[in-house]
């Protein structure tokens, strides 16, 4: 083996951080979501005190995925870990809803411990909406990871990024994308395939809004395509499947695709 090239691997590798397992974060991410909802929770805990307990495990388990992130010094992580934490009351009322959202918008759902512990569309906005108060705190890496991991479990792609109104129903799920910029209402719904994208753009311009917003109580069928950081469907409206998008929509629309029959 060349020795000029193991060396350059090795400096490369001493150069970088230790970054986190992607099955450990999975696994962070699984149990933090199987102490919020007893329905996704193989654990039995018997008193309070068992749940204390682990929580505070979920605090360690936190702080060694944080060991990656060099910008932040260890008090700056400490109180990063104690907001997050605290935050937990705040997700699980926010993923209550969705839950309800869910069991409102899919007549298949029989029950909530149905949702939370089998739907993908549900695991997907679970693992956002904890991606995304990270991505907000600045945490390096482990939102996106997040954010990745869930996608190959579910299909579906959400940007730590994206700003998620209350009650989200994603029925189906798969090849949904929602990108970094995108706003999303309170109880919209979507189905798969359903993009939320960007007009393509250069680089420089990766700091201004790139991707759609989504006002309240929208419905945007299977396939259709809304692109643009100026693009707004307005509330109440329904987008139908397959559609291309890339100005705005009034409220209170209905937009379908209609295929033209021409005789040659």
């Amino acid at each position: 083996m060349d020795k000029d090239f193991v060396k350059k691997l090795f400096e490369e590798h001493q150069k970088n951080p230790k970054y986190p397992s992607p099955h450990k974060v999975t696994i962070w991410i699984d149990e933090v979501l199987a102490i919020l909802f007893p329905g996704a929770c193989e654990i039995g805990f018997q008193s309070e005190a068992e749940i204390v307990t682990f929580l505070d495990k979920l605090k360690t388990d936190f702080s060694k995925l944080l060991l990656c992130d060099t910008l932040k010094d260890k008090d700056t992580k400490n109180e990063l870990i104690e907001f997050f934490f605290s935050e937990l009351p705040k997700i699980k009322h926010m993923l209550d809803k969705d839950v309800e959202g869910i069991f409102q918008g899919d007549p298949a759902a029989k029950s909530y411990a149905e949702i939370t512990r089998s739907y993908p569309g549900f695991y997907a906005i679970a693992s956002h909406r904890i991606a995304h108060i990270l991505y907000g705190l600045n945490v390096s890496l482990l939102p996106r990871m997040i954010s990745e991991l869930s996608k190959s479990k579910t299909g579906i792609d959400i940007h730590p990024g994206a700003k998620i109104g209350e009650y989200f129903c994603i029925d189906h799920g798969t090849g949904v994308v929602i990108g970094e910029t995108s706003i999303i209402g309170n109880h919209v719904k979507i189905y798969q395939g359903v993009t939320l994208g960007a007009l393509s753009i250069v680089k420089q311009d990766a700091t201004k809004k790139r991707h759609p917003t989504i006002e309240d109580n929208v419905v945007i069928y299977a396939g259709a395509t809304i692109l643009g950081g100026r693009t707004t469907v307005g509330k109440n409206s329904v987008i139908g499947g397959n559609v291309w998008i890339t100005k705005s929509v009034p409220a209170e629309s209905k937009l379908y695709y209609k295929a033209e029959n021409k005789n040659y």
